[in-house]
């Protein structure tokens, strides 16, 4: 009955949200995928499932994630120095949340949330959402969304509690909207040109999927972007881990072609003209939103910037994003703060 029940509510989602039907019904356990050899919390990928990482990722109250992609076999995706990776038809990306027990000890364990995929259907990209169970043994389908206590002991020795948010199938599209199409967000060159260890050997990303065969038409590495890590001073800038912060937290709305575009804010890393970034420029709409200030941002004063004051706040009728986050995130807080002050 579960799954007839959710196969059905999941049809009629997809349906109300992006106006088509699933090509094909989506499996109610997540291992009936294949997606990971042996036993499927240890994320081990199976042949043809490719573990990837983001420079500078999405917060998502402090949860970790694993990532994935699998094409199907003999596809390839073209390069793109600019926008997220075009993945062909009949591609899955794959992302689990998790906690660490302990952010200091890997060692001690974590717990598994929720795992989350996008299918590349020929109708376009769906959204498909498997939680993890209590003894973190296989996750289910789950359409309507559900909130859990999380807890843990965070990276200064505190332990931490507070509410996770497991989105429900609809509200996926509010943050994957690109010109009303469910799009992903984070596989960009620049997200991706960084390294990581295949079987136990440290790799740029770009480099092992064209010698995979999964990336065409990338120049030479030298000359491909490369996205800062946000905490690490010295891969960039501090205006520019500030910039990609921005970018991948907020321009997936913020950008001309996104669900915000009528804020006329563009926060995209790529985004040249001052006004358009926030910089002494007017809300359109804000409300209560506005905290009473009279710009987006303020050089020199972050906490007269209504970009700052709605990054900190946790009321949903003023926090930016609105989604998938309950908590306030003190370090991005911090490096956004220190670039405002430190403008001209």
């Amino acid at each position: 009955m579960r799954t007839i029940i959710g196969i059905l509510l999941l049809a009629l989602i997809t349906y109300l949200s992006v106006g088509y039907r699933p090509a094909t019904a989506p499996k109610e356990k997540l291992s009936e995928y294949g997606f990971f050899a042996g036993e499927i919390a240890g994320q081990q990928p199976a042949p043809g499932v490719v573990p990837y990482r983001l420079n500078t990722p999405l917060f998502s109250d402090y949860a970790e994630k694993l990532r994935f992609v699998v094409m199907p076999q003999g596809e390839t995706v073209p390069y793109n120095a600019t926008e997220v990776l075009a993945f062909p038809v009949g591609t899955t990306l794959i992302k689990t949340f998790y906690y660490p027990n302990d952010f200091r000890d890997p060692a001690k364990g974590r717990r598994l949330m929720e795992t989350r995929l996008l299918v590349h259907e020929p109708l376009g990209w769906k959204a498909l959402n498997y939680v993890w169970n209590d003894a973190q043994t296989e996750a289910f389908l789950e359409v309507a969304g559900d909130t859990k206590t999380v807890s843990y002991v965070f990276e200064d020795g505190k332990k931490r509690s507070h509410a996770y948010t497991i989105p429900n199938l609809n509200q996926c599209k509010g943050c994957h909207n690109r010109e009303e199409k469910m799009m992903p967000i984070g596989p960009s060159a620049r997200q991706l040109n960084g390294d990581m260890a295949y079987a136990g050997t440290p790799e740029n990303q770009l480099l092992h999927w064209q010698k995979a065969g999964l990336l065409t038409g990338m120049p030479d590495l030298s000359d491909c972007p490369r996205a800062p890590v946000w905490n690490q001073p010295e891969t960039g800038s501090l205006e520019a881990r500030a910039r990609i912060w921005l970018d991948i937290n907020c321009a997936h709305c913020h950008n001309p072609k996104g669900p915000a575009m009528t804020s006329g804010l563009n926060l995209s890393v790529d985004e040249t003209n001052p006004t358009a970034l926030g910089i002494l420029k007017a809300p359109v709409a804000a409300g209560r939103g506005s905290g009473g200030r009279d710009f987006d941002i303020v050089p020199g004063k972050p906490d007269a910037s209504i970009l700052l004051f709605r990054m900190v706040s946790t009321d949903p009728g003023i926090m930016m994003p609105e989604l998938g986050r309950k908590t306030t995130y003190k370090e991005g807080v911090d490096l956004v703060r220190a670039w405002i002050k430190g403008m001209k």
